[in-house]
């Protein structure tokens, strides 16, 4: 928060505009314990993602000023941005912002058990920091890499044959998945 407010002051000092693309500010928010509020006003707009952590199916939310947002939405227009009917889109992201805030924080342990459980493998490279919210990141060799993204289909797992995956839990994944994931890994590495 030390660091957004000086970058914050700086840039005000210097006339510069700053926007947050906040798809996971809520995350940061618990994960930090402080209020959504406080991060996003170091900022003069944000841009929110309802369908990232949160759960709803599709939609975002633009906060700023209200002539940043008439440009917004003049550009949303011009673009073909607009939807018709959308309240029942936005009744799932008011759901959403009401029920699924919270239990981000059940997010944050499943990233932390995966990190945890990929860590004993000396074949994954696994990063994931202290502050990190619901990604981990894992490094595979080429060979492993190629071969592994076929074992885990097998498994019901799906992932990407790139030497570096990004795994990243949300709403629709359990412990019961996180399990499953990291005994799937540790059975192809052993094998």
């Amino acid at each position: 928060m030390d660091y957004l407010a000086e970058a914050a002051s700086f840039a005000k000092k210097e006339g510069i505009g700053i926007h947050l693309d906040g798809a996971r500010i809520f995350n940061a928010a618990l994960k930090r314990k402080v209020a959504a509020s406080a991060i996003a006003s170091c900022f003069d707009s944000v841009s929110l993602c309802l369908s990232k952590g949160l759960g709803a199916p599709v939609g975002s939310l633009l906060y700023a000023n209200k002539e940043l947002i008439r440009e917004a939405r003049k550009w949303r227009k011009m673009l073909g941005g607009g939807m018709r009917q959308a309240g029942i889109v936005a009744a799932a992201g008011i759901y959403a912002l009401q029920h699924n805030r919270q239990r981000l924080a059940e997010d944050h342990e499943n990233a932390t058990l995966l990190a945890q459980g990929r860590q004993e493998r000396d074949e994954i490279g696994v990063e994931f920091h202290e502050a990190q919210t619901n990604m981990v990141y894992a490094d595979f060799s080429s060979t492993a890499a190629a071969l592994l993204p076929e074992f885990l289909q097998q498994r019901g797992i799906l992932v990407s044959s790139w030497d570096r995956v990004r795994l990243v839990t949300h709403l629709d994944i359990a412990r019961e998945d996180i399990s499953r994931v990291v005994e799937a890994y540790n059975g192809f590495f052993s094998g």
